[in-house]
């Protein structure tokens, strides 16, 4: 347990910071699951404004720290592909 006031001041601001990562993390993953929603109804121009929705929310996670960027555009560039195989 922490016991200086520096320590205690530090896990209230990590328990801060935890709680907006959490709350980041979470949106990133809604606008995720609506894009995969999406996907599996099999309609291209649904499918298409989920992933435009999508992507801004999944580089702003990447930006704020709270995933990898690698990860972040490999996401993105899956979806891409898989949103532009409905059309064929």
């Amino acid at each position: 347990m922490a016991n200086t006031p520096s320590a205690k001041k530090a896990t209230r601001k990590i328990e801060a910071r935890t709680a907006v990562n959490k709350a980041r993390r979470s949106r990133m993953r809604t606008f995720l699951r609506k894009v995969e929603e999406a996907i599996a109804t099999g309609d291209h121009a649904v499918a298409f404004a989920a992933l435009k929705a999508a992507e801004p929310e999944i580089n702003r996670a990447a930006n704020k720290g709270i995933v990898h960027a690698n990860l972040a555009a490999r996401k993105v560039s899956r979806l891409n592909n898989r949103v532009k195989a409905l059309s064929a």
